[in-house]
């Protein structure tokens, strides 16, 4: 498999600059509200939760991201961490934090 290690760098190093983005966002969203009047029965900690969980979705966004410009710097980008064949390039552009091949990130879903 031939990586355009150029263009996944690109497409990487953009995907980490709008994850960190949102993560910061986010964070100034849960920060200005913080959890002062909210209770049970309050229907802004409904908000307060769901900004929560993308909150932590943004943050292994940003760290999955990290690591995948890691394992590219390392010559270790593009290798399925289940079967260790290498990823589809198709999947890479699409996804290029992805750590899964497709039949084993199937699998995974099952």
């Amino acid at each position: 498999m031939q990586v355009d290690t150029v263009k996944i760098r690109q497409l990487l190093e953009k995907e980490l600059e709008e994850a960190t983005k949102e993560l910061e966002e986010l964070e100034k969203k849960l920060e200005i509200k913080g959890d002062y009047g909210l209770g049970i029965g309050d229907p802004n900690i409904i908000q307060w939760e769901l900004n929560l969980a993308l909150r932590d979705r943004a943050a292994r966004k940003v760290e999955d991201i990290k690591r995948a410009l890691d394992k590219l710097a390392k010559g270790e980008y593009g290798f399925c961490e289940i079967c260790g064949k290498p990823i589809e390039e198709e999947r890479l552009e699409l996804l290029p934090y992805t750590t899964l091949c497709s039949k084993c990130a199937a699998q995974q879903r099952r």
